[in-house]
């Protein structure tokens, strides 16, 4: 075990977007476990738009992450020492475990995976947190029915990828709104989105219209602000609008404004609600299953934007996912 633990620490509250000066570039002595610990080296760090939010000292589902604390993240780890009864050295682990090198962890919110049935970057994506998201939120909060017209914004990302083809599965037609003609194309092309309209380049009112002439049933949304109000002009009846997130608001530096075209949602009969991923917990296990089923079944293709790097490129990666440059799910390996 190396000596010193690399790790980032938040150094202060942005404003805006996310600068190299919010962070804290550290080195500290590798704890040893005590009892009831185990230790553990991290081998990759999962990166998600939610992050974005917790650097905010204001309430929300989780509390912020406090000025020089260890940025909070998800980890797949390798236990290398061990006090723990359930823990042994070889284990991989998932957890919120943190930005940096090594670990120490009394086991709580801590999972035992196994790498030999599919990469440890997948148990961070279509088997870890954006999977779950995807599951719950479509079917749960969305209450998915087969055969529906399902639009998810924010397609090509680690939520949406997966949210678009457990909706095929379901035998749903499915159009994804994503950003630039290889995001378009690789959701049509690869993952079988029956459409895909390009924000960046498209009417966006006008291609669901003509993507979704008879309304959406479930709009997943992740981005907010002008997508979110598109599509709330094109709502079926008794529709189903799921809030996963706003990335497209994070770093606003004034408060985001409401969407304008909520009054859809009496003449359609229609209903928003937010929801967040831990409520459902207690079913992670099921979803899982379900998930896994389908990617062995090849219905749900795994996407991945690998970064190989060290903690100290965490900053920059983080920015990847807010410039548009990921496709799926984004996670820094340590090498």
């Amino acid at each position: 075990m190396s000596a010193t633990n690399r790790q980032i620490r938040l150094a202060a509250r942005p404003v805006g977007d996310v600068k190299p000066e919010d962070w804290q570039h550290c080195s500290e002595t590798v704890e040893n476990p005590g009892p009831g610990q185990f230790a553990g080296r991290t081998l990759a760090i999962s990166l998600d738009p939610a992050m974005r939010g917790w650097l905010d000292d204001r309430p929300s589902y989780l509390p912020p992450v406090s000025i020089g604390d260890v940025m909070r993240a998800g980890s797949i780890i390798e236990v290398t020492a061990s006090n723990h009864p359930g823990f042994q050295p070889g284990d991989h682990v998932t957890g919120v475990f943190g930005v940096q090198e090594h670990v120490v962890s009394d086991g709580k919110g801590a999972l035992k995976v196994d790498t030999s049935l599919a990469p440890a970057s997948t148990y961070l994506g279509a088997l870890g947190m954006p999977g779950m998201t995807a599951y719950f939120g479509l079917l749960d909060v969305g209450a998915l029915k087969d055969g529906e017209t399902v639009v998810v914004s924010g397609a090509a990302g680690a939520v949406g990828t997966i949210a678009g083809q457990i909706a095929k599965a379901r035998g749903c037609r499915v159009v994804g709104i994503a950003g630039g003609p290889e995001k378009c194309a690789m959701l049509t092309g690869e993952l079988g989105f029956d459409a895909a309209i390009d924000y960046r380049a498209e009417d966006v009112r006008k291609a669901l219209r003509e993507h979704a002439p008879d309304g959406i049933d479930v709009y997943f949304d992740n981005v907010g602000g002008d997508i979110l109000d598109a599509a709330l002009t094109r709502l079926a009846m008794h529709a189903r609008v799921v809030i996963c997130g706003a990335i497209s608001q994070y770093n606003n530096t004034t408060p985001p404004a409401g969407p304008s075209n909520y009054l859809s949602l009496l003449v359609r009969r229609a209903r928003m609600e937010g929801f967040v991923v831990f409520d459902y917990a207690q079913r992670y296990a099921q979803a899982a299953r379900d998930i896994s089923e389908l990617i062995g079944a090849g219905r749900i293709k795994v996407k991945e934007h690998v970064v190989k790097g060290s903690v100290d490129d965490f900053p920059e990666t983080l920015q990847m996912l807010f410039r548009g440059e990921n496709v799926g799910k984004l996670v820094l390996e340590l090498v």
